[in-house]
């Protein structure tokens, strides 16, 4: 992980603790997850998607350590 998501993750990780309601707290992190989730996938979608750029999607899975069926898979995960 680079040094900017480190911190990034750290201030995120500091943000629930600061949350003093155990029950607010808990809602938060489950929101958050959820959130960074949905993030991930489309990350993920995009970088497939670029990588298919003068490709099979058997290369792209082959980059990604995937199968080629599941790199397509992972292309269209954001819709």
């Amino acid at each position: 992980m680079t040094e900017a998501l480190d911190t990034a993750t750290t201030a995120l990780i500091g943000a629930l603790n600061d949350i003093s309601d155990a029950v607010e707290r808990y809602e938060a992190a489950e929101a958050l997850k959820a959130r960074i989730d949905q993030e991930v996938k489309s990350v993920k979608a995009e970088v497939a998607k670029s990588l298919y750029d003068g490709r099979s999607w058997a290369a792209v899975g082959e980059l990604l350590g995937v199968t080629g069926s599941r790199a397509e898979q992972i292309s269209r995960a954001a819709r």
